[in-house]
């Protein structure tokens, strides 16, 4: 007969192995394993003590000798365990990751976690892990272009220097327009948001015309300056830089930032500058207007005011967007540049590399 590890306990060992075997606030696994142990020092078989708890003598033996080995610290904690092995091998979880960067599936422009599973045979959450674990997302897609502009660089980095280095005595203007706002209205009134439904809008709506807006932001302070109109020609750009030149201090400099659409460098608008020498216009470099920072405010304007707008006619169209600028200018924010030329430009020298390298469709 196999005879089991002798345990020997010290008055304090026993006192704190004791108040764990009455101790209701412990884990129940906590109190058994204390309880073995007492047990164990009374001589008692593993056998006897497994009789006595309704356990198997493998487990009774197992605590016995974890207690001998690691003192009352061992009793709680389990002790690691190697895990389910694993049922996808690492070269089907390549072969995953390789079909989703390299290959598109038959009919379609992109993978699906149920197009891939079929394919590498495995389930649509196994695709899922491993996309998720490589930060794989083909479901996305997001508008991307390198500028073939010749002077990139040296555009990139005068613009970028007026955003975090602006000179002094100057205001630093981020211009453009969003063109062809379109009035909408819906055919039907949408259903109110409430609790388990979203707020609902009709898919079909009336255009009720366009407006323009030319707006000028303010890169210290966040104010903008903004005027729409129906049109955005060259006739038009001029108005707005003569507002410009109306409400900004006459003694500043005027560093405007704009893209390189036709009216901003018209003859006429050229010849305007020339008699106003205040005014010192930056182009961004061609297929690069995420530069110009008015852009963001744009984007919040669509998001925030016209996107779920109702506009029965232009006039109305216009009064939301005059009141969407007043209430931004009652409390502005400025956006803040911090990306240097040098980290953008090492940037765009990466995605040059990665379209050359990219795998042939």
């Amino acid at each position: 007969m196999r005879i089991a590890r002798a345990v020997t306990l010290d008055l304090k060992q026993r006192e704190q192995l004791e108040q764990r075997a009455r101790a209701r606030s412990l884990p129940a696994r906590v109190v058994e394993r204390a309880r073995i142990v007492l047990r164990a020092a009374e001589g008692m078989q593993d056998k006897e003590i497994a009789r006595e708890f309704s356990i198997t003598p493998e487990k009774s033996a197992r605590w016995r000798n974890r207690f001998l080995e690691g003192g009352l610290a061992a009793l709680e904690k389990d002790a690691p365990r190697p895990g389910r092995t694993p049922t996808i091998t690492p070269a089907r979880v390549q072969r995953v990751i390789d079909k989703t960067i390299r290959e598109k599936p038959r009919n379609a422009t992109h993978w699906s976690t149920r197009t891939m599973a079929q394919v590498v045979g495995i389930s649509e959450a196994s695709v899922r892990r491993i996309w998720h674990a490589h930060g794989l997302k083909p479901h996305l897609v997001k508008t991307f272009k390198i500028s073939r502009d010749p002077d990139f660089a040296q555009k990139l980095e005068a613009i970028v220097g007026l955003y975090m280095n602006p000179p002094e005595h100057a205001l630093v203007l981020s211009v453009d327009e969003k063109s062809q706002i379109q009035a909408l209205d819906r055919t039907q009134p949408g259903l109110p948001l409430k609790a388990g439904r979203a707020q609902t809008m009709t898919h079909d709506y009336k255009r009720n015309g366009t407006a323009s807006l030319f707006a000028a932001l303010n890169v210290l302070d966040g104010t903008v300056i903004g005027m729409c109109q129906e049109r955005h020609r060259h006739q038009e750009w001029l108005k707005f830089l003569r507002v410009i030149d109306d409400v900004t201090p006459t003694d500043q400099a005027l560093y405007l930032i704009a893209d390189n659409y036709a009216t901003h460098k018209h003859p006429k608008v050229q010849a305007w500058l020339e008699r106003h020498p205040r005014f010192h216009m930056y182009f961004t470099p061609t297929g690069s207007s995420w530069l110009n920072m008015v852009e963001r405010f744009f984007r919040d304007l669509t998001q925030n005011r016209l996107r779920r707008g109702t506009f029965r006619d232009v006039e109305e169209l216009i009064m939301a967007v005059e009141g969407y600028i007043d209430n931004h200018n009652e409390n502005p924010k400025p956006f803040i540049w911090t990306a240097k030329a040098a980290d953008i430009l090492e940037q765009v020298k990466r995605a040059r590399r990665a379209r050359h390298n990219r795998p042939s469709a």
